[in-house]
């Protein structure tokens, strides 16, 4: 009797805290869109309020399609995300088939060494990175910014998917053998259907970062036509002056690709949680 009755507290109180941690979490996000749509008095005076006849205002969105070159800032920063998350999926989801199937000489090394990309920052290697784009090249090039999130965004990418893709059946691979499937086909088409709810998280984990950095689009893509998002949205940040209505309308355009993503793959994503949980 003492377990029924805490149990509804327990899942109340669970709830609760969710919700709070929801809600702050949200927050920040709900400032910036209020205030994107409210003149640079209203912002000031009144920030928490939403906008109303007097206060709203569509400056911000007119000065961003206005100044800066902000369509080609976005089509910067989705050409990026979109090709290293598929670089990151393709490539890590073949590294953990490799380490999940297959036992040989230093496997649990090279799973460690993979396991020390996720402790170990990667702008702790900056200056050595640098140093390798502008010898290839590649400085202020797209590539240059692709490369280095594909690095980094691997080894969390091998950890998630190799533990799911030890969990496929052995029976259903060595079924697709016997029919004389190549490990290719066994790959693309038995173990990657299977693993898409931990395709989705890697997705969305390795999305966020990628496309809300600044640190290295300023240190190696610097140049106009390859700008991102985030770094072509400091044009309205002055030493002097900022253009807070500019600065809060291209953030929250900023905001909308992250949504539609959580929108499309949240299935996938709270299924590929609560798989590993489980597991």
């Amino acid at each position: 009797m003492p377990t029924a009755r805490q149990s509804p507290l327990n899942s109340l109180a669970a709830h609760a805290a969710l919700i709070a941690y929801t809600l702050i979490a949200l927050f920040p996000v709900f400032v910036i869109v209020i205030n994107s749509f409210k003149s640079r008095r209203a912002i000031f005076r009144e920030p928490l309020a939403l906008p109303d006849a007097e206060s709203f205002s569509l400056i911000g969105y007119q000065t961003v399609m206005r100044q800066g070159d902000f369509p080609l800032y976005f089509q910067n920063s989705l050409i990026v995300t979109l090709a290293s998350l598929f670089f990151i999926l393709l490539f890590g989801a073949m590294a953990a088939f490799a380490l999940s199937e297959y036992r040989f000489r230093g496997n649990p090394l090279m799973g460690l060494y993979l396991a020390l990309g996720i402790m170990i920052p990667i702008r702790i290697g900056t200056v050595a990175i640098l140093q390798m784009m502008v010898a290839t090249g590649l400085v202020n090039t797209l590539w240059a910014l692709i490369l280095v999130y594909t690095a980094q965004g691997l080894p969390l990418a091998v950890f998630i998917l190799s533990e799911f893709m030890r969990q496929v059946s052995d029976d259903l691979k060595d079924a697709g053998r016997i029919d004389g499937l190549s490990e290719y086909r066994i790959f693309f088409r038995l173990v990657v259907p299977l693993v898409r709810p931990a395709l989705a998280t890697v997705a969305v984990f390795n999305m966020i970062p990628i496309w809300n950095d600044l640190w290295f689009p300023l240190i190696l893509a610097p140049a106009e036509e390859v700008k991102t998002l985030t770094l072509g949205s400091q044009v309205f940040i002055g030493q002097f002056v900022t253009d807070w209505n500019a600065v809060l309308s291209a953030l929250s355009l900023a905001i909308l690709p992250v949504l539609a993503l959580y929108v499309i793959f949240s299935r996938q994503l709270i299924r590929g949680i609560t798989s590993g949980a489980v597991k």
